[in-house]
């Protein structure tokens, strides 16, 4: 009560005084803006009891139904009293219809119980000389569409039923209002084109009508609050006002001096953030757009200050939601506007509240309001007042002059009766009196005439009454035939008018429909340029990134062909000088040969000469062509194994290794491993396969026969996915001719250097482990093991 008191009883003045007013409650979710302005039971919210100061104030002044009419375009329109009668009928015609005869006109028991007979309140100031009607409407802002919540919509059985949360609906009637469009008067007033505006006439009746918009207005459940508004609500009082005419009895038709004014109580959805509400689908979408429409509306705000403040003439951005564009005529001035803000105690609503209350401060700041210019009347004050004491006064007259006719109705019939003759005495005392009955009989023959002579009289006098009755009657019947003809005249223009505006209604919602969809495309199309454009960055980005992954690859490889290329001549280097030493070493031998033979020969008896020292293997090295098997490349320092016993014969599963450059000896004893898998160049399918390898190596030796080695090892497989070889063990198979020279049996020394250099070039660098990725070939020390072909150096 004491906020309706500062609040919104001074806009309820102004209405009655034809001025507008704007309402409106603003918060976050669950801050009780909904319960503002409605109230519970026995505490009556703004609207009710704005409803109730309203026809508390003009209860005695308001006109019949349908003396004011809307004209659809946001105006009024002033009936007579004929027409209003006929619409009053058609009106109750279609109720008796409509409702069952045992049917009654009950309130909600809400109702009753919001209305307060001991808070009621009245306005000052109203004028009597006019006449009030009383207009209500019921729209919601969803999602930035317009419905209306009094509209009843057709029942149709192909399209599908919905209900308010957006879900189908089964053995329903249910169908969603059509969203209705903003358009503007003639007097540059913004207002809801096609929307239902319902008179009443009392604040019980004011209340059903709300109510049952209320029951189709969009709520939901949401983390915040159980009943969470998601749209805003408008509900319009429109007040209608005309001076009476100069007998003070009916409304002047004159439609320019028509009044209206209205007040808009406003219940806004509050604003919301998805992190704590956890809204998703449907809810996100109402949730965005509640957020947006509150944005909007501050930035008017902000805009409207900005000009005032400073003297700047922006453009405020109305039209950027429908709730500003609805009520730009208010922030441009055409009424006062009052915001209620609505404060939740929460501790978790306090960034929230902090963002309203620097909101509620900056609006305060703002003055929009202009005077109102009201039409002029001519007539003297008072009509009304003079016209009840004329009409109280000629009842009474007539009362009083109606007495005195039905109390002379008696005196006219015995003054009738004493004009007939006097009866004369009727007594016979004597039989033989003969006077007294011819005096009888002779009266009542006068009598007789008497009355028969009334009797014409009165007939003739009624027949003339009939007559006139008559005439009268058919003056009445024509005069009602003429009228019939001009309703029927009027029904057909009202027809046609309704046809055409049926048409003008359906091109309407064909351009709206196709503006929708010139919308919906052009946001199609924005929507895939974004896509494009983001596209189109990216593929550019992922192209710089191409580009420059392109020149690391291009360094790293140019770096690795340059190490692949030094370690190659590095190896080429080697196996050179190998080779140079090998030769040294045969021609060496050769030399020693020759020696021995020429010393036998001629049996000389000198003494041996001194032998020879073999050429260095560091300083005497020369650049030799490369055997046709070169030896592995040592990758660590060399190790002698201990010689053990051969274990070719066992079990396992053994990868045998021939080049294909072998020669084939011959011989009588032959290397025979089972179970073994032959192979010319190793590969990882077969390495996978068996725990055992071995190789078969031959080379010259240093008499010049063939000398095979098998080269054995263990197969295992390492981290990366791949097998390594760790060779173990090497056999040396050596074929001997008998007729070749004998040799001394002490350790001969160019023959122990040659079998130290045969150890350390070939058993030393064969003991080390080798490992073999997937994939890959073996190491540069290996690759003579593969290749079937020679490479030259």
């Amino acid at each position: 009560m004491e906020l309706f008191d500062d609040v919104a009883k001074p806009l309820v003045e102004d209405l009655i005084h034809g001025k507008n007013g704007l309402l409106f409650t603003y918060g976050v979710t669950g801050s009780g803006k909904t319960y503002t302005m409605t109230g519970s039971a026995g505490q009556g919210g703004l609207l009710p009891r704005s409803l109730d100061m309203i026809f508390n104030s003009i209860g005695p002044y308001q006109a019949k139904r349908f003396v004011f009419k809307t004209d659809d375009k946001n105006g009024m329109e002033i009936q007579n009293q004929v027409d209003a009668l006929l619409e009053r009928q058609k009106r109750d015609s279609q109720q008796s219809l409509l409702k069952t005869p045992s049917s009654k006109l009950r309130t909600d028991p809400e109702f009753s119980e919001m209305i307060n007979p001991g808070e009621t309140c009245k306005a000052e100031g109203v004028d009597e000389d006019s006449s009030y009607s009383v207009f209500v409407s019921y729209i919601e802002i969803y999602n930035n569409y317009i419905y209306d919540l009094l509209e009843e919509g057709p029942i149709d059985p192909i399209k599908p039923k919905w209900n308010i949360g957006g879900t189908p609906l089964r053995n329903t009637e249910f169908i969603p209002p059509q969203s209705k469009i903003l358009r503007e008067d003639q007097n540059h007033n913004m207002y809801v084109a096609g929307c239902t505006e319902v008179e009443v006439k009392s604040t019980e009746e004011a209340f059903e009508v709300f109510w049952k918009g209320q029951k189709r207005r969009r709520i939901a459940n949401t983390q915040l609050n159980r009943e969470s508004s998601r749209s805003h609500s408008v509900f319009i009082v429109k007040l209608a006002q005309a001076p009476l005419d100069a007998d003070g009895d009916n409304v002047l038709q004159d439609k320019n001096q028509i009044a209206v004014s209205q007040l808009c109580l406003v219940d806004l959805a509050g604003s919301e953030r998805t992190s704590r509400t956890r809204a998703e689908g449907n809810r996100l979408r109402e949730a965005g757009n509640i957020n947006q429409s509150l944005m909007t509306l501050r930035t008017c705000i902000e805009v409207l200050r900005e000009n005032q403040m400073c003297g700047t003439n922006k453009m405020v951005p109305y039209r950027d939601s429908k709730i500003t564009h609805l009520f730009k005529n208010y922030f441009d001035g055409e009424g006062k506007v009052r915001m209620v803000v609505c404060v939740n105690p929460n501790a978790e609503d306090y960034e929230e509240t902090m963002l309203v209350m620097r909101f509620a401060e900056m609006t305060q700041e703002v003055e929009v309001a202009r005077p109102v210019d009201r039409p002029i009347c001519a007539f003297a004050a008072g009509r009304r007042q003079r016209n009840q004491a004329f009409k109280e006064e000629l009842t009474r007259r007539l009362e009083e002059r109606g007495g005195p006719v039905n109390g002379e109705t008696p005196f006219v019939m015995n003054q009738l009766l004493q004009s007939f003759p006097p009866l004369p005495p009727c007594e016979i005392t004597d039989p033989s009196d003969d006077h007294t009955l011819p005096r009888l009989i002779e009266v009542l023959e006068k009598r007789h005439r008497i009355r028969q002579m009334m009797t014409e009289e009165y007939t003739n006098m009624l027949k003339s009454m009939l007559q006139e009755f008559d005439s009268n009657l058919m003056a009445k019947e024509n005069f009602i035939h003429e009228q019939r003809g001009k309703l029927g005249e009027k029904d057909k223009m009202i027809q046609s008018q309704k046809t055409e505006i049926d048409r003008l209604e359906k091109k309407s919602k064909m351009l709206e429909y196709k503006i929708d969809i010139l919308q919906k495309t052009t946001n199609i199309y924005e929507e895939d340029k974004r896509s494009l454009q983001h596209e189109l960055e990216n593929r550019e980005q992922k192209l710089q990134r191409e580009l420059s992954e392109k020149k690391r690859m291009e360094a790293r490889m140019q770096g690795m062909v340059t190490d692949t290329k030094l370690k190659w001549e590095k190896e080429c280097e080697r196996r050179v000088q190998a080779k140079q030493l090998e030769m040294q070493n045969k021609l060496w031998v050769k030399d020693e040969k020759l020696k021995q033979l020429k010393a036998i020969v001629t049996e000389s008896k000198t003494e041996r000469p001194e032998k020879p020292q073999r050429p260095s293997r560091e300083k005497d090295r020369v650049p030799i062509k490369r055997s046709a098997s070169p030896s592995p490349v040592p990758t660590a320092p060399p190790v002698r194994p201990p010689h053990r016993r051969s274990n070719s014969a066992g079990g396992e599963r053994w990868v045998d290794h021939k080049p294909a450059s072998n020669l084939e000896l011959d011989t009588v004893m032959q290397p025979n491993i089972p179970n073994a898998i032959k192979v010319s160049a190793p590969n990882e399918k077969a390495l996978s396969k068996c725990d055992k390898y071995v190789l078969t190596h031959q080379e010259v030796a240093s008499d010049g026969e063939i000398q095979t080695k098998l080269i054995k090892g263990e197969v295992f497989k390492t981290r990366g996915g791949g097998q390594a070889v760790q060779f173990t063990d090497i056999e040396t198979l050596k074929q001997e001719c008998p007729v070749a020279p004998r040799r001394s049996s002490g350790n001969d020394p160019p023959q122990t250097e040659a079998m130290d250099g045969d150890w350390t070039d070939v058993e030393t660098r064969c003991s080390v482990a080798v490992e073999m990725r997937a994939g890959s070939n073996l190491g540069p020390g290996y690759q003579h093991h593969g290749n079937q072909k020679r490479r030259k150096p």
